[in-house]
């Protein structure tokens, strides 16, 4: 039987030994006698496995004290809406950069809610797509907040610094790279992310939100959307995806066991840096990113030659590699290799990519 690695952008693959466990414990979870996604969300066995994974998370990343962590509904783009909601007042500006589709639909929703100024993006040079330097943005030290994506899923560009807003809270949708690389929390005002690239299923988010912006929320501003609400009920204002939680927990395991968020930034960059070498030095391939802003999670590369493209998706889904087509908006061929990805997929891929360019190049 073919070995299969699965390299979609999302819902993602989940850690095979996360799988198996989940598997183990379905029916039967802890002993008692139904599954974990069958309990009440209040009873004291549920309330312990949330607070487990609460606490393991906080200690994966180093969140402060004066930090909450938020399980929430809604996923990534729920957030677009909650972030304004939450740490601004109608007729405030929040400056955005925008380097992708996401960072782009975060200001088409901010739109509703306040002036979403675009303060910043990318440039092409040579073909080659890059982050405009610093300098060249448009800051407002008035802004309610900046936001920016740190890694843009679709393009394949990731934001290797924190940047400097001089004082400006900073606002970071870390959907598709949280958990992949070590931070400073303390940076950020607030940091969310969708659950299905690095965390978990699909149906959950995550909110790591600083105390100070648990009182600013709008009076019109849903409930299950109001960080002050959701935080004063310890994420159970309303029930919650408690399997989505739960199956986040055992992943938040999963990673201690490896040794942490430093260990498994290692693990990224070995992968990373093997994939792009493969793509770099065969001319049947391109990566059109800048080298400081290639991401470690999206690599997106062209065959030469388009119009083998069909053919490449064909034998690589035969081969089981799995969802390695590109976006429509991008094109060519995308493989995500998340923290579950093990580097065997990444050299399975590339086995594969030089076999496929000696045959046909």
């Amino acid at each position: 039987m073919t070995v299969t690695y699965n390299f979609s952008a999302g819902p993602a693959m989940l850690p095979t030994d996360v799988m198996l466990r989940a598997q183990q414990e379905f029916i039967n979870w802890q002993g008692q006698g139904c599954s974990v996604m069958e309990m009440s969300h209040r009873s004291k066995a549920f309330i312990e496995v949330a607070e487990r994974a609460t606490h393991n998370l906080r200690k994966l990343l180093a969140v402060p004290d004066d930090y909450q962590i938020l399980f929430t509904h809604g996923g990534g783009r729920g957030q677009f809406s909650a972030v304004p909601l939450n740490l601004s007042a109608a007729g405030d500006h929040a400056d955005h950069l925008v380097t992708g589709s996401w960072s782009k639909g975060a200001v088409s929703e901010a739109q509703n809610y306040l002036q979403a100024d675009v303060v910043g993006g990318v440039e092409v040079v040579d073909g080659i797509t890059q982050v405009q330097a610093q300098q060249n943005w448009k800051l407002n030290d008035k802004a309610s907040y900046f936001h920016y994506c740190p890694n843009e899923t679709v393009e394949g560009i990731e934001i290797n610094t924190v940047p400097d807003t001089n004082g400006v809270p900073i606002v970071a949708d870390m959907s598709s790279n949280i958990l992949s690389r070590t931070i400073d929390v303390s940076k950020f005002a607030v940091i969310y992310g969708g659950a299905q690239k690095n965390i978990g299923p699909s149906g959950l988010s995550v909110v790591i939100v600083h105390n100070s912006m648990l009182d600013k929320a709008r009076v019109e501003t849903p409930s299950i959307l109001n960080y002050g609400i959701i935080a004063k009920h310890d994420s159970m204002y309303n029930t919650p995806p408690t399997f989505a939680w739960y199956l986040a927990g055992l992943v938040f395991e999963w990673l201690l066991d490896l040794g942490g968020v430093a260990e498994v930034e290692k693990r990224n960059q070995a992968k990373s840096d093997l994939l792009y070498n493969a793509i770099d030095n065969n001319d049947f391939y391109a990566n059109r990113v800048a080298l400081q802003n290639r991401s470690r999670m999206n690599v997106p590369f062209h065959l030469a030659n388009p119009e083998l493209d069909a053919l490449f998706l064909k034998e690589s889904e035969a081969a089981g590699l799995k969802a390695l087509k590109g976006h429509r908006i991008v094109g060519g061929m995308r493989a995500s290799i998340y923290n579950a990805m093990p580097i065997e997929g990444v050299k399975a891929l590339i086995e594969f990519m030089n076999d496929f360019a000696k045959r046909n190049g």
